[in-house]
């Protein structure tokens, strides 16, 4: 498959240049000679160098265009102020693609012309495919490849472990010192000038032997190519595990609703990676682990993890850490116990995880047995051998032993795990690998794998998401209409807008007079609330302009005269909301990822407690509850301290909605927040709708901004504070 990708001369070349290419010693121009030699491609190596005739016993050439051949690839270590006339050249000669190490930055760049613009520029025009800038190259073990600026004489198992880096020492530490992940391909993509991660992740999507894709990503730089990797990803069955750095929220200080406010970079490739199955590790060794446990062939069935022990105290820290990490454990039947307990010693627990170490007495067959049993559970997903591995000890020896025996005879994954990254282990860890039982480092790193071994299972098993479903035409026309005019909607059409897209909202009137807001308030019911209705004041708690529990005309009056006064005679009148919790609901545009729909605890608590979860528009009820279960607020929901469960049904329904919403206008709407949305046992209903039309962020003129207050919160009516 490999020749016949658009990548494919360049990341399974048959013949290279290297140009460049040293006699100096730890040089890069002699280092990508050995490299080659190391990893015994079989193909043609034209060293370019006007400065010798031989290197390293290959005959060397002056320029590209003296060699005997087309090469596939051409791997350019000059220095900057050569790259471009070599890239030109490679492009004159028709070569297949380009490697470049170096950084590509002269002096004299400038903002109208830069070394990387121009060849970017040039490049492209041309179809020629780049690895780099500024990389560390890439490695194809299954083409017996490499193009590396960097010796070390060592060889290689080919293996399903692809993995791209936008760090060249995080590549080169997987690489070199992880001698239990076996790669087929390993890219340092560099600045991307023209080929990107999505490009690499395509190219191995299309190689039978690519079992699990790693990445660490720094930035996203080409967003729908991106997705459309993760969708073909999703589509094979190939997993994707996921190290983004720079996860620190990028707080948006010019955003006009509460939930610009707080999306945060983090969040919105969460969000992604949830909608594809990307399984999100957060250090080195969580991507190593669960790239070398999802490299098995073998895939889970239903359930959850079985372990055993040769320790109380270690299976006990195991207990503490599975539940901070979310690792569900197998439950075993009454057949498994039975089987268990008959051959474990006085005074030990026939449960799962199981301390099989009593006396050491006959612990060769105990362990067996009961490995076999906890495997054997109809209920055990995965069964996992827990030992701090020394190479050489009898005993741990003989548990390895054991874990072969056991794997042999089941079809479920197995793996050992060592409770300290650093336990020497790694030469009896090899030998275990390699026979099919992945050894995981580290009690979190290694729980972190499971974890996510089981979620792309759940992933996997998990339904089609539901499409968006559409309002009637005559919505969808007036809507769109109203949200291409260049003014804020106010609250009243905010409210309208979510109405008719299913959301349950207050009854509530717009009045212009004392008269008016009585009867109004006759005609809602006593108590009521009273809030500016003046175009431009987003936040009015603010500026005083909310009037809480006014019981009788007199209450009505004087509210109204107030806010008139000061703010204009422009009113809204609602009931009082009836106790309820209080939940948040808005929109955020990633600039990068596009619409998601957001839930949060409401109130002034939406910033302040930071509790929201995110989905990517469409979603249908399955995420939604998803959603809103991952929710800290999500105990109150369920009727903590004896209150009455909340109406899930009815907030499932909402988030829905909204995300139809989002599909049919969305593309118009900059911000929109439902704040609060109150739910209670009888359901749920939107007390406030801010809504952010596009054409007004952009016109600019109708917002005034200083009445907000990113950050500030906003007390509502329901809260009965003045």
């Amino acid at each position: 498959m490999s020749a016949d990708h658009r990548l494919g001369r360049m990341l399974a070349p048959r013949s290279v240049a290297l140009v460049g290419a040293s006699t100096v010693p730890n040089s890069p121009g002699n280092a990508m000679v050995l490299e080659l030699q190391s990893s015994r491609f079989p193909g043609a190596v034209h060293p370019v160098n006007p400065r010798y005739a031989e290197i390293e016993g290959l005959v060397c050439h002056d320029r590209l265009g003296d060699l005997p051949e087309v090469p596939d690839l051409a791997v350019l270590g000059v220095g900057n102020d050569r790259l471009e006339e070599q890239v030109a050249a490679a492009i004159e000669l028709g070569v297949g693609g380009v490697v470049i190490p170096g950084s590509a930055l002269l002096p004299d760049d400038d903002a109208r012309s830069t070394l990387r613009g121009r060849i970017r520029d040039r490049a492209r025009e041309a179809g020629l495919p780049i690895v780099g800038a500024n990389c560390m190259g890439f490695y194809n073990v299954d083409a017996w490849f490499r193009a590396f600026p960097f010796h070390r004489p060592q060889e290689l198992q080919p293996g399903g472990v692809t993995l791209v880096a936008q760090s060249g020492s995080v590549l080169q530490a997987l690489l070199w010192n992880n001698q239990k992940l076996h790669f087929n391909l390993a890219i340092s993509p560099g600045q991307e000038l023209v080929t990107g991660v999505s490009d690499y992740m395509d190219f191995a999507l299309e190689q039978d032997s690519t079992r699990v894709i790693a990445l660490f990503i720094e930035a996203v730089r080409r967003p729908e190519d991106f997705v459309a990797a993760l969708e073909k990803a999703a589509a094979r069955g190939v997993p994707v595990v996921a190290l983004k750095a720079g996860r620190s929220p990028q707080a948006a200080t010019l955003a006009l609703s509460h939930s610009g406010a707080i999306a945060g970079d983090d969040a919105a490739y969460r969000t992604l990676f949830e909608r594809y199955g990307v399984l999100p590790v957060s250090s080195l060794d969580e991507l190593a682990a669960t790239a070398l446990l999802l490299s098995d062939e073998r895939r889970p069935p239903a359930g959850g993890l079985a372990t055993i022990h040769d320790s109380g105290g270690e299976r006990e820290l195991l207990l503490d850490l599975a539940e901070d990490v979310g690792v569900p454990f197998a439950r075993i039947g009454e057949q498994t116990t039975r089987a268990i307990a008959e051959r474990l010693d006085h005074g030990l627990e026939a449960i799962n995880p199981l301390d099989a170490w009593g006396t050491g007495r006959d612990h060769p067959v105990v362990f067996e047995h009961c490995l076999q049993a906890l495997v054997d559970d109809d209920d055990t997903a995965i069964g996992v051998f827990v030992v701090d591995l020394t190479s050489g000890f009898h005993l741990h020896e003989s548990f390895a032993r054991i874990c072969r025996r056991v794997h042999q005879r089941t079809t479920k994954p197995m793996a050992m795990l060592t409770n300290h990254v650093g336990t020497e282990s790694q030469e009896l860890a090899r030998r275990v690998t390699d026979l099919g039982i992945p050894v995981l480092d580290g009690t979190v790193p290694g729980l972190v794998a499971i974890r996510n071994l089981l979620a792309y299972r759940d992933f996997r098993w998990s339904p089609h998401i539901a499409p968006a479903t559409a309002p009637d035409p005559e919505t969808t026309a007036r809507w769109w209409a109203r949200l291409t005019r260049p003014e804020m909607l106010t609250e009243s059409e905010g409210l309208a807008l979510l109405a008719d897209y299913g959301i349950p909202t207050v009854p509530h009137a717009v009045v212009g007079d004392p008269d008016s807001a009585v009867a109004a308030a006759a005609r809602l019911g006593y108590p009521v609330v009273l809030k500016t209705a003046a175009a431009g004041i987003l936040h009015k708690s603010d500026v005083g302009g909310v009037g809480l529990n006014l019981a009788d005309e007199a209450a009505v009056r004087e509210t109204f005269a107030d806010l008139a006064g000061r703010l204009g005679p422009e009113v809204l009148v609602a009931p009082m909301a009836a106790p309820g919790t209080e939940l948040a609901l808005g929109v955020v545009h990633d600039p990068q990822f596009g619409a998601m729909v957001m839930v949060a605890a409401g109130g002034v608590l939406i910033e302040v407690v930071g509790d929201r979860q995110l989905g990517l528009v469409p979603i249908d009820e399955r995420i939604a509850d998803r959603m809103i279960s991952k929710l800290k607020v999500a105990a109150v929901l369920d009727g903590a301290r004896g209150r009455a469960p909340a109406d899930r049904a009815a907030i499932v329904s909402a988030l829905v909605c909204l995300s139809n919403l989002v599909a049919d206008v969305g593309d118009l709407v900059a911000e929109l927040d439902i704040n609060p949305l109150v739910v209670d046992a009888a359901g749920c209903r939107a007390l406030d709708a801010l809504v952010v039309p596009v054409a007004a962020v952009q016109d600019g003129s109708p917002v005034e901004r200083e009445h907000v207050e990113v950050g500030s919160g906003e007390v509502h009516p329901q809260e009965g504070q003045p």
